[in-house]
């Protein structure tokens, strides 16, 4: 077997990151309130999240307007694409190695 953690990326790792770079890698663009809504977190919390995610270069941040009319939508970049595929990759074979050491137990 090899190092179970290897490939992991500590930076998409935490749920509400994982879970929003699910949702950015399925879409072109996606807006605030649907990820918000969606991952039911909390304006700041998404904020929070999506900072850490823009500082790794996983997503770039759009804003457009200003006040009550701005929005702010999110799209997934290349080196996020990469990393969030290899962390996938490195989730699954790491449950794949323990469902099949617990089925030979």
């Amino acid at each position: 077997m090899s190092a179970p953690l290897v490939g992991l990326d500590a930076v998409i790792h935490p749920p509400k990151r994982l879970a929003a770079m699910a949702l950015l890698d399925a879409a072109e663009r996606t807006d605030f309130a649907f990820l918000r809504d969606h991952l039911q977190i909390s304006d700041s919390d998404l904020s929070k999240q999506m900072s850490a995610l823009q500082a790794a270069g996983y997503l770039k941040i759009h804003k457009s307007g200003r006040g009550r009319g701005s929005s702010t939508s999110f799209t997934i970049t290349k080196t996020g694409r990469i990393a969030y595929h290899r962390h996938r990759e490195a989730l699954t074979a790491l449950l794949g190695a323990q469902l099949s050491e617990s089925e030979e137990a």
